[in-house]
This record gives C-alpha cells, sequence and structure tokens, in this order.
C-alpha cells in the first residue's frame, strides 16, 4: 500500500512583546506586537492566495501569541484552528515570567545536550521531542492531506528534525531554526519520501 500524499505547512509565531522587551517568551502568555499582528495578516493574505482555497486542517499552540497568529491566518483562509498543548514552546521553568537578564545571571546549568534543563522545574529539548512525538505521528497517519501548524521556534526545529528522520541526538550537534514569521512547505509524496520545499520562508512577511 502507498504511502499517502501529505502536505504539512508550518507557520513561527509573529513577533511578540517579549522580542522587543527583553522577556522570555517560554510559557509566559505574550501577546504580538503591532508589528507582529501585521506580519500576522500578510502571511494570511499571501498564503490565501498561494493556497488557492485549498482545504486545510489548523494546529496551533495554545500560548496567545501563537494562537494569535493562527487565529489571523486563519480569517484569511476562512478556518476555525484547533489549539494543542503539544504545540507550546519548550517550558523554561524558574525563567518563566522573568527577564532573559534574569535568566542568565540566575541559570542552574548550561545546557549542553538535549538532555540538560537550563532549570530543575524546566523541560529539556528531550522532553519537548517527547511531547511533539506522539501528535506528530497522529497528523502524519491520519487521513487528512493538507495540514497546517502555528508554533514557536524551539518547538519547530524539533519538529523539522523529525520530518527528516533524525534522532534527537542530531539536536546536540545541528538545529534547523527559523525566525519570527518563517513559513515552511513540508511534502510527503506518494512515495513516502519526505521533502522539504521551504525552510523558514521569510518572503511571506
Amino acid at each position: 500500500m502507498k504511502p499517502s500524499v501529505k502536505n504539512i505547512i508550518t507557520i513561527q509565531h509573529t513577533e511578540s512583546i517579549h522580542h522587543t522587551n527583553g522577556m522570555v517568551g517560554s510559557w509566559t502568555d505574550w501577546e504580538l506586537s503591532q508589528k507582529g499582528k501585521k506580519q500576522a495578516e500578510q502571511i494570511g493574505e499571501k498564503l490565501a492566495k498561494e493556497l488557492h482555497q485549498k482545504t486545510f486542517e489548523v494546529y496551533s499552540s495554545t500560548l496567545l501569541r501563537a494562537k494569535q497568529t493562527a487565529d489571523i491566518v486563519c480569517k484569511h483562509l476562512k478556518i476555525n484552528p484547533k489549539y494543542t498543548e503539544k504545540l507550546k514552546e519548550r517550558n523554561l521553568g524558574l525563567a518563566v515570567g522573568k527577564s532573559v537578564e534574569w535568566l542568565w545571571k540566575n541559570i542552574e546549568k548550561e545546557e549542553n545536550t538535549i538532555d540538560e534543563k537550563c532549570f530543575q522545574d524546566a523541560e529539556s529539548r528531550r522532553d519537548v521531542w517527547h511531547r511533539l512525538s506522539p501528535f506528530y505521528e497522529e497528523i502524519l497517519n491520519s487521513e487528512v492531506e493538507n495540514i497546517m501548524l502555528v508554533s514557536h521556534g524551539d518547538t519547530l526545529s524539533i519538529f523539522n528534525a523529525m520530518w527528516l528522520g533524525l534522532n534527537p541526538e542530531f539536536l546536540n550537534h545541528y538545529d534547523l531554526q527559523g525566525k519570527p514569521g518563517g513559513v515552511s512547505f513540508f511534502v510527503r509524496d506518494n512515495k513516502g519520501k519526505h521533502i522539504i520545499n521551504k525552510l523558514s520562508d521569510m518572503s511571506y512577511l
């Protein structure tokens, strides 16, 4: 039996207030900045033209900055997004709600591997891998052909490695990171080959 064709678009949420005020993002529920809202509008407008009314199932992180990005984009696509905690950014524990400066002054452990945590109550990158993995398998094995994900930088970098069939340990030495507002296009063809057509494409802004 041939594998079904799958089209996945990922969007890294656009500029958030924490990108401009020196605060940690993580699980703090920051809103988009005015610039970020405009960027999300631009992404929605361009995707609506490019996708030619194709039907997508859209999933977003439950954190406000991702939800706002998804809501604005989906307004243009005339789709109602679904929200899941599986797509949340990595939890940095004690650093949530603190400034980046505070984080670096009080960090408990340098994160040199995917198993190390900056604070005891934080998630490691392997923790995020395990959180994301069941959801990844669920969407890959679903009958839905076109899927869109709205999430965060660290979480999507882990998704990128999963898509390429890499082991978590890959992330000890390499990363496939994007930027706020970056749009990526992934295709699984009818032979089961995983293809990346665009990675963190910033031309949608």
